[in-house]
Parts: C-alpha cells; sequence; structure tokens
C-alpha cells in the first residue's frame, strides 16, 4: 500500500496534525495566512468604513522619494471596534521618475520592469478613499506624508497608526513589526508586498486584548484622542537626556518646526507637562508653545 504523502492530506486533516501538536505542550506553530477573521453579529446600520493602507517606495524621505506601489483594503467596523467585513482592494504600481534602488528591490521584488509604465491616477485613489471616516497604516508617521503627496484627498481623513498607537508591548507582544506581531498571533504571510502587509495588519487588530476589547476598539480610541504637543524650545543642553528620557524627541528639520526636543502628550496631562518642564528643566515659565493635534494632523506636516 503506498504512503500517503503530505500533499495528499487535506486542509483538515493538517488541522488537526496541528492541533495534536500544539496540545502536546511542546510546539507552536504558525499558520499560513489566508483570510480576516470577521465579526459575524452585527447592525449594518451602525457600520462605519475605514481603510488600511500601505505603499512600498523609492525611499524614506517624502520630499525627494516616490511611491512604488500602494495597496488600500476597506473594511468595515462596528460601534465595539469589531472588524466585520473587508472589501476588494485597490493595488496599483507606479513608475517613479528614477531606477528603483537595487536595496529596494531586494526588500520588496518590485523592479523597473515591474512598474514600466505604470501610472497612480490621484483621481482614483481620491474616490476610493471618499466614503472612509478613517485611514490607518502600520507606521502612519511614514505612510501618511507619502500619500498626501499623491493626493491632497488624504489631507481631509483622520488617519491612526496600527503600529505607534496600540500598546502591544503592554499586552505581552515582544515587538512592534508586523511579522513579528503575526508570529505571536499564530500566522505567518508574505510581506513587503503592500496588499499582504495590509491583509494582515487588519488581522493583528481582530484580536483581542486582556480588556476583552480588540486591538481595533484601541486604537480607534487612541485616535479619537486629542493630544498636545509640547515643544520645550531652547532648553538647557545639559538637560537632553532628560528630556529623552521622559519620552521626548529630537526634531531637526526645521522645514517642521524648530530644532528643539518635543513630546506629544494626552489632554488630561498637558498641564502637569508644562509644570515638570518649568520646575525641573528650565528652573522657570518659559512660556512654551503648545498645540492641539487630532487625528486629521497627527502623523503629517502639519502636526
Amino acid at each position: 500500500m503506498p504512503e500517503t504523502s503530505q500533499t495528499d492530506l487535506t486542509p483538515e486533516a493538517l488541522d488537526a496534525m496541528a492541533r495534536q501538536l500544539e496540545a502536546t505542550g511542546r510546539y507552536r506553530l504558525l499558520r499560513q495566512f489566508e483570510t480576516c477573521t470577521l465579526h459575524a453579529d452585527y447592525d449594518p446600520a451602525t457600520l462605519k468604513r475605514g481603510v488600511y493602507l500601505d505603499t512600498e517606495t523609492t525611499g524614506t524621505d517624502p520630499r525627494r522619494d516616490e511611491i512604488i506601489e500602494l495597496a488600500m483594503i476597506p473594511f468595515d467596523y462596528d460601534p465595539e471596534g469589531r472588524l466585520c467585513a473587508v472589501g476588494a482592494p485597490f493595488v496599483a504600481l507606479r513608475e517613479p521618475s528614477k531606477p528603483i534602488p537595487a536595496e529596494i528591490t531586494r526588500i520588496t521584488g518590485i523592479t523597473d520592469a515591474m512598474v514600466a509604465g505604470q501610472i497612480l491616477d490621484p483621481d482614483q485613489v481620491a474616490a476610493f478613499i471618499a466614503p472612509a471616516v478613517i485611514v490607518l497604516a502600520h507606521n502612519a508617521a511614514f505612510d501618511r506624508p507619502f500619500a498626501e503627496r499623491l493626493t491632497e484627498a488624504f489631507k481631509l481623513k483622520g488617519w491612526a497608526c496600527s503600529m505607534s498607537q496600540v500598546d502591544w508591548k503592554g499586552e505581552g507582544y515582544e515587538g512592534t513589526k508586523l511579522s513579528y506581531l503575526a508570529s505571536q498571533c499564530g500566522f505567518f504571510f508574505d510581506g513587503h508586498r503592500a496588499e499582504n502587509d495590509c491583509l494582515a495588519g487588519l488581522e493583528i487588530l481582530t484580536r483581542p486584548f486582556s480588556s476583552g476589547r480588540t486591538a481595533l476598539a484601541h486604537l480607534l480610541e487612541a485616535a479619537r484622542a486629542p493630544t498636545w504637543r509640547i515643544v520645550a524650545d531652547r532648553s538647557p543642553f545639559e538637560m537632553k537626556d532628560r528630556l529623552k528620557e521622559r519620552g521626548y524627541r529630537w526634531n531637526g528639520d526645521e522645514a517642521t518646526g524648530p530644532k528643539a526636543w518635543y513630546r506629544d502628550v494626552a489632554e488630561a496631562d498637558r498641564d502637569a507637562e508644562l509644570a515638570y518642564l518649568a520646575q525641573d528643566i528650565y528652573g522657570y515659565d518659559p512660556g512654551l508653545s503648545r498645540r492641539r493635534i487630532t487625528a486629521f494632523e497627527r502623523f503629517s506636516d502639519r502636526a
């Protein structure tokens, strides 16, 4: 009798084998991502539309580099932040004005031949995102400037970041890269292509946290909350390490604001943070600037 090869086994049989291995406690298995986990019991009248976006670019500077691939996945979510539907994706390549750097091709697999003659129509992009109330990205601080350079329609949307606005560490995750998060969620996917990254990001956001609410619910809550950007302008040089330890970041680009340390804090923490700076950093009230930031400015050059 011929032996049964692995290729002869049905998906159900393979899943049963995987469960047997995991039940021993000696194995942790990663399953290949196939489709997003959806919440089925919902009221269609309460749903809102979002778009999960990812870009592949020729580099990291939105003023000099260009988009070579854009993927957007429309999705619907309910008031509890549960993913209820995923729509047909928008995926397009774009030929940049200069050859794609070899390192970018190595990372993404996108070649000059693949993008030759490909055009990304800003009007089509704007029409696609029109129904959405929010745009998600995993590293929105990177993707938003590139997207807004493509079409100003992105400036009219609120944005949220599934990398920085979710407390992954507090929930026991060991990193914030999509591949790390997917691994701890028990699946793997073909990364560094925009559509795959979007779908994996959405699936990760369906996972429940210790609160019982989904990661998506926590992300949406963070996106809705305004923050205040406090700029520690002309702070004493010898205080830089204390500012860094407190979470301040250095802005070295005068095009986006003064060269200074800055930090975004919750609205409830604004006055306490200003008092800390006056007492512990400056020794007097320096009358620092502060600016209210919402999802419509966050992660953009306008923040």
